[in-house]
């Protein structure tokens, strides 16, 4: 019997309804564009100087986010999956689901970028799970359906202002941020919003591991200069970006997240983008919202 063949389109879409992405599925495009960066692993050579994070500290770091939230997603019907690829040299991380299985998956080239840190590592890996979980602004398909997967920057937002912070509130923070070269304004601006100590020196950190991961952006994008915390971008969109915003809009957001005063256990919402977030439509006004160089407010 000759088999029947479908029409392109439908082919998508069935193929859609039991497997999806929130990114490509090999990795050539994720938390960043695709991109043709490929660090390799390192020799043994012992007078080799070391470059990025060991194997370990790759597998720790993401690991504090699995053990943190796979409860908590099963808790939604759930399985969160993670896949740790340390031989692949691809830099870059994504986000599908199939059926109720939540997937992650992450490429040792991110680890061996010089730029990273061990906490910039947990923030990428925050920002994977926000697709499963940020909440709205959500992509949509090229057919107008609206999908699972929150999009970049609202998986940035929600990953320092949920998901870090969750991890990081059980840690010493301020023996963390020790050794850190602190700028002067993350020192104030997180003074301002926070009054313990503790408070203040996580507020330090996560901005740091925003820091840390926008370095790589940088650096795959080939700019010249680096973002800042005291340069934040002064873009305005005219709609909500789905997609990648440049490196200095995504530390502010990073820092923004940092800098909100929400609590971690005010859940996000899909229908409401105001829930669970400093909005400027309560009495945050801007302080530690998600600004504008991604994120178009709607009319109340």
């Amino acid at each position: 019997m000759k088999a029947l063949k479908l029409p392109m389109f439908l082919s998508l879409f069935l193929l859609g309804i039991t497997s999806s992405f929130a990114c490509d599925m090999h990795g050539k495009t994720g938390i960043v564009p695709k991109n043709n960066l490929y660090i390799k692993v390192q020799s043994s050579n012992k007078f080799q100087k070391k470059v990025g994070l060991s194997e370990e500290e790759f597998n720790q770091s993401i690991d504090k986010v699995t053990s943190t939230f796979k409860d908590i997603v099963a808790s939604k019907g759930a399985e969160l999956v993670v896949k740790k690829d340390w031989e692949d040299g691809t830099v870059n991380a994504f986000a599908n689901r199939d059926k109720d299985k939540w997937v992650m998956t992450f490429f040792g080239g991110f680890a061996r970028h010089k730029a990273i840190t061990k906490d910039g590592i947990t923030l990428l890996a925050c920002h994977e799970l926000g697709h499963h979980m940020g909440g709205a602004p959500v992509k949509r398909s090229f057919l107008r359906f609206k999908k699972w997967a929150t999009n970049e920057g609202q998986a940035d937002y929600w990953g320092s202002l949920k998901c870090l912070r969750r991890i990081f509130a059980v840690e010493d923070n301020i023996a963390a941020i020790r050794e850190m070269k602190i700028p002067t304004v993350v020192k104030e601006k997180c003074s301002k919003s926070f009054f313990g100590n503790q408070e203040r020196a996580l507020c330090m950190r996560s901005a740091m591991a925003g820091l840390a991961l926008t370095n790589v952006f940088t650096s795959i994008r080939q700019l010249q200069a680096g973002p800042k915390f005291s340069a934040p971008s002064d873009k305005k969109v005219r709609k909500t970006n789905k997609k990648h915003p440049e490196p200095q809009c995504r530390l502010d957001t990073y820092f923004n997240a940092s800098l909100c005063t929400k609590s971690i256990r005010e859940e996000v919402s899909y229908k409401d983008a105001k829930a669970g977030v400093c909005s400027r439509h309560t009495q945050e006004g801007d302080f530690g919202t998600r600004p504008l160089c991604w994120y178009k407010p709607k009319r109340k």
